[in-house]
């Protein structure tokens, strides 16, 4: 098992803004009525109960419980795309063997020992999204156990997520495996957040054909709108994955930090390497101030699709995603932090 720093993918990050509690109440629903019930599928489970001194009925048995999950698993996990079995098998055991990770899957079966919490929130979210987007097949979960390898795997079938990733901001391992900033969210309280975010990434993509700041900061901000509504219950700060002081900065800047991207002539920029400092993952925002949050082009995002949507109340969800005219959204937002 290679030992890499972690990958968050937030598409994700894989990510766990603003959000007034009006934002929700307008698509408020009764999600115990043609509820969409999610069931994870506990890959972790059996792969930590396999008998090490069997490896060969253990793996056998894996590839039959899970023809889909398992070969994407060996390939991004184990970094082997090899149909040898014994190779396979080798792999596996040597994971599975590995003094340091025996200890951190250890841990992993204790967290989510029961996951009936999540399974809930994320079936209230997926209910919500059959409701308004019925035509979306909704993928399958797995958790799976990675070697703090990967967050989030993800194709057009299913959702894998990495719980040994998600074991607690305190867990004392992750300062020597990834940075300081992102363990904070790497904790079972983020699990739903997340899933229901990377669901979200995997509808809908970004079209546009100029790739300005604007249309980054949109596109990102719609998709963070529809988390709030279908995730109502959860605080805007936890589903953007701020501190409290940190979602407390944003609002109290609100004003300097909108007159700061106007002036300095960032909003309608296309240039890469800008635009990733204000919308990727980060310590902070570099062209902001050093004192804020990182992915401060989403959260402004998130800010102005609310004002566009409370300003026009009569836009459905549906039309709030096809719409791609990134400044005409803008010019009709009225957004004035």
């Amino acid at each position: 098992m290679k030992k890499k720093h972690v990958i968050i993918i937030y598409s994700l990050g894989l990510i766990c803004l603003l959000g007034s509690c009006s934002s929700g109440n307008r698509f408020k629903i009764d999600t115990s009525k043609n509820r969409v019930e999610v069931k994870i599928h506990r890959f972790d489970k059996d792969l930590l109960s396999i008998d090490t001194t069997n490896m060969a009925a253990g793996i056998d048995s894996l590839y039959a419980r899970y023809p889909d999950f398992l070969p994407v698993y060996t390939n991004e996990i184990l970094d082997t795309t090899s149909s040898d079995t014994a190779t396979v098998k080798h792999l596996f055991h040597e994971f599975l063997t590995d003094t340091l990770f025996s200890k951190v899957n250890q841990k992993e079966r204790e967290i989510y020992s029961n996951v009936s919490d999540i399974e809930k929130k994320v079936s209230d979210a997926y209910t919500y999204i059959h409701y308004y987007f019925p035509r979306v097949k909704l993928p399958e979960i797995y958790f799976f156990v990675s070697g703090f390898n990967r967050s989030i795997m993800m194709n057009d079938k299913f959702i894998g997520m990495g719980t040994d990733l998600y074991l607690g901001s305190n867990y004392p391992l992750y300062k020597d495996y990834t940075y300081q900033y992102m363990i904070p969210n790497m904790k079972r309280e983020c699990v739903a957040t997340d899933l229901v975010s990377a669901t979200l990434f995997r509808m809908f993509v970004m079209n546009s054909s100029e790739y300005r700041l604007l249309d980054n900061m949109l596109f990102r901000g719609k998709v963070m709108y529809l988390l709030s509504v279908f995730m109502p219950n959860e605080k805007p700060e936890n589903l953007m994955g701020y501190s409290p002081e940190q979602w407390k900065w944003c609002k109290k800047n609100e004003r300097q930090i909108w007159a700061y991207v106007i002036d300095q002539k960032h909003l309608f920029s296309t240039d890469i390497q800008l635009i990733r400092k204000y919308m990727n993952d980060a310590p902070f925002t570099a062209p902001v101030s050093q004192d804020s949050p990182g992915r401060l082009g989403t959260w402004l995002g998130w800010q102005i699709v609310e004002s566009y949507m409370n300003k026009n109340p009569k836009i459905s969800l549906t039309d709030l995603m096809n719409e791609n005219n990134y400044q005409k959204m803008l010019e009709n937002s009225g957004f004035k932090p």
